[in-house]
């Protein structure tokens, strides 16, 4: 400082990483993954209905309920506010059969959150997918309303809403062939336009690849994802479906599309490197493909991202970023 400027010196703060601060914080970035979601919400809460709607609710208030409680139990500051709650909630609820019970969603909400984030050490600190937790903790507790609540939607803007029980493309696929899958995701003529716009049986967020694809399209314009795991998931899953003939139906089918962009990519239990980050993405996407074909259920998404989630601190240690020393100095 020049003396005689008469301006204080800024005092020099010593402290841990990280040093350089990102322009978008963790609030930011929660409310806009919750924003990136509401088309696929919305959407499938008009194909499907009130129930679907409850389901909704009741997730994100068994979510946010539990990181309240959570908070209070460990006499920690509420942390609510920064929508990591709701965005769990919220996507467990987009997993979840539009008929399914709202008092199990509410209690899977409640439990993704204790279970799959509080007792690790709240949020960053979880090495599982939170929501994804919740979802396989209600298969194993309530595996007919998670097998059973399927709805077909609507065929139209004005047509109403069938609550007949049916099933998904992809459990047609595994139990009657492709010819019955593709009679089940059929829309005015056409079965890809049906999975495509998310006229079929399915789960509440799952049905529609373009309502996905449109809040993906806005986290990638955010820069808050990139495309380096969704494409190596859709790649692990083309290679091992395609000698099945029905890869197409595999990657439009299910719930691929909104685990790729929205669950595989958490920052949290995902690896930092690129190299790191397709490794990880082809292992979904082929598990998912093992699952779905050899597996006891015709969906494998949510099991693949959790075992994969079992190996990002490896692939953290074997994908470590190298160390770039300038010439003429010390490495």
């Amino acid at each position: 400082m020049t003396a005689g400027t008469g301006s204080a010196p800024k005092p020099l703060v010593i402290a841990p990483g990280p040093h350089v601060h990102a322009a978008e914080s963790t609030a930011r970035i929660m409310w806009w993954v919750n924003a990136a979601l509401a088309p696929a919400a919305v959407w499938g809460v008009f194909v499907f209905g009130p129930k679907a709607l409850l389901v909704v609710l009741a997730s994100v208030l068994g979510a946010t309920g539990g990181e309240w409680l959570g908070a209070r139990m460990l006499r920690k500051p509420q942390t609510l506010r920064d929508g990591s709650a709701a965005c769990t909630g919220l996507l467990l609820a987009l997993t979840l059969p539009p008929q399914a019970p709202w008092w199990a969603a509410l209690i899977g909400g409640a439990f993704a959150i204790l279970v799959g984030k509080v007792i690790f050490g709240g949020l960053g600190f979880n090495l599982f997918n939170p929501a994804l937790v919740g979802r396989a903790f209600m298969m194993a507790s309530f595996p007919l309303a998670m097998t059973a609540g399927w709805a077909a939607p609507r065929r139209w803007f004005t047509a109403g809403l069938d609550a007949a029980t049916t099933p998904t493309p992809l459990a047609a696929l595994r139990e009657h062939g492709a010819a019955q899958a593709f009679q089940s995701a059929m829309a005015h003529g056409s079965a890809w336009l049906g999975l495509l716009l998310g006229f079929r049986p399915g789960s509440i967020g799952e049905v529609s690849v373009v309502m996905i694809a449109l809040g993906a399209a806005v986290l990638l314009t955010r820069r808050i994802i990139r495309l380096t795991i969704p494409l190596a998931v859709f790649a692990g899953v083309t290679l091992v479906t395609l000698p099945t003939g029905h890869a197409g139906l595999h990657l439009l089918g299910g719930g691929l599309w909104l685990g790729a962009f929205f669950m595989a990519t958490d920052y949290v239990t995902s690896p930092n490197t690129t190299a790191g980050q397709v490794v990880f993405g082809v292992a979904i996407g082929a598990l998912t493909g093992m699952i779905r074909i050899w597996g006891g259920y015709p969906e494998g998404i949510c099991y693949a991202i959790l075992i994969a989630n079992a190996i990002v601190p490896a692939l953290n240690l074997w994908f470590r970023p190298k160390r770039v020393a300038l010439a003429g100095m010390p490495s």
